[in-house]
């Protein structure tokens, strides 16, 4: 649930009648629900309730806005981070650096060294050379850096090929048949505290089989390590919960989560470390853009929209789904193709899509946006960064300001040979 409601016919987030924001702020623009992320990350605690050793890190690069950051913060989470910009976004939200896990399958040492002296809590290894460099960059500095070991237990998650992490063919972890031997000499490493292991399989999971088939793999690795004598006190079980996108679908049970990861893992006793993403700030954010025309077409009319692909790429990468509605609907419906103004094809959100009718000037929204919608934004075609609002009640600011391609411009530099 989310609180993108309608109130006298107009779609407000919150308190605030999204047209307000669009009058002070523009569009495109992303707007935030507080409420809807405190609520669901409070939902996602309680479907663990059973759990008692339990550590949650938000995954940050599904939306590493610094205000969503800070109310997550607040409700006590920790940050699951993939680069040293996620991170350094973490600390200045307040997320306690011992609360923070650095993934990511291309830790580079420079990055590496930084969250060493940051002090972070977790270390997610991906391959035995990183091992080595990290115990070494430790070692230099009178540390044992603390660490997971993550491995591939080649489990089909059944979401989209280019978001699935944990079929054998995929770039993350270390075949989990080779995972007790390398786990030994990683132990052995003077620099390095190995805590564990840590799994991943894939993202936007709305079926929790193959969660439960790759968390008894890792079961049955965790006693393996025990019997060959390796110390175990933490297994990262990673993120990937899905939300809906369609109206149709329904996402997975929070509680029938917790009760699956309690019943296969009561007897592993170790702290559970989790990375809810999607799951928390999917469903807590909107795209509001501006219909710019309706153009006709040989079969459905196009409605041009403001917003583009490089403002929310999933649908020209993923061919994914976004339900789009008008800010004001007065009732009627049509059958549309909906596309952006960037010089590409695939800058098209749907095809022949039975939408609420819309013409020029028309407020509208894309919803479930809250994840990896800004956070992919890029300005191709020379188009503005889109911005972000918070909604609070019935607060609103500007998180994120919109930065026009002026700014970007000034930034690059033509040599002296080349000027006239």
């Amino acid at each position: 649930m989310d609180h993108f409601l309608y109130q006298g016919g107009v779609l407000h987030c919150e308190d605030v009648p999204l047209p307000t924001i669009a009058e002070a702020v523009g569009t495109p623009v992303y707007v935030y629900s507080a409420n809807t992320l405190r609520r669901h990350a409070r939902a996602f605690r309680d479907g663990l309730a059973g759990i008692e050793r339990k550590h949650l890190a938000y995954a940050i690069k599904a939306n590493p806005n610094v205000a969503v950051l800070r109310v997550l913060a607040d409700e006590g989470y920790g940050a699951d981070v993939v680069s040293a910009g996620e991170m350094a976004r973490a600390l200045a939200a307040g997320i306690p650096a011992a609360d923070i896990v650095f993934s990511g399958v291309g830790k580079t040492r420079k990055e590496l060294s930084r969250a060493l002296d940051a002090g972070i809590g977790q270390f997610n290894l991906e391959l035995e050379e990183e091992g080595e460099v990290l115990a070494a960059l430790a070692h230099a500095r009178g540390l044992r850096a603390p660490a997971v070991l993550r491995v591939n237990p080649d489990v089909d998650a059944g979401t989209h090929a280019k978001i699935s992490t944990g079929r054998k063919e995929n770039k993350f972890g270390i075949p989990i048949d080779q995972a007790i031997e390398m786990y030994g000499r990683l132990a052995e490493l003077d620099g390095l505290s190995l805590r564990g292991i840590a799994i991943h399989i894939g993202s936007q999971l709305l079926d929790l089989a193959p969660l439960e088939a790759a968390y008894e793999r890792i079961g049955l690795l965790l006693a393996d390590l025990r019997r060959f004598g390796h110390f175990v006190s933490r297994i990262d079980l990673g993120g990937g919960i899905g939300v809906p996108y369609r109206r149709s679908e329904a996402a997975p049970d929070l509680a029938a989560y917790g009760a699956m990861v309690e019943r296969v893992t009561k007897d592993w006793d170790v702290e559970l470390m989790f990375e809810p993403g999607r799951v928390i700030a999917g469903n807590a954010g909107v795209l509001m853009t501006e219909v710019v025309w309706v153009k006709p077409g040989p079969l459905n009319p196009y409605v041009i929209v403001d917003a583009a692909m490089n403002d929310l790429a999933r649908p020209a990468l993923y061919d994914a789904y976004h339900d789009f509605v008008a800010v004001r609907p007065n009732g009627a419906r049509m059958t549309a193709n909906i596309a952006g103004p960037v010089c590409e094809t695939g800058d098209t959100f749907a095809m022949n899509r039975e939408i609420d009718q819309v013409h020029s000037g028309d407020l509208a929204a894309f919803r479930t946006a809250g994840a990896y919608g800004a956070s992919m934004a890029s300005t191709y075609n020379s188009r503005a960064l889109v911005p972000e609002v918070l909604v609070d009640g019935d607060r609103f600011v500007v998180v994120a300001d919109r930065i026009e391609p002026e700014t970007i411009l000034a930034a690059e530099r033509v040599p002296d040979w080349l000027k006239r």
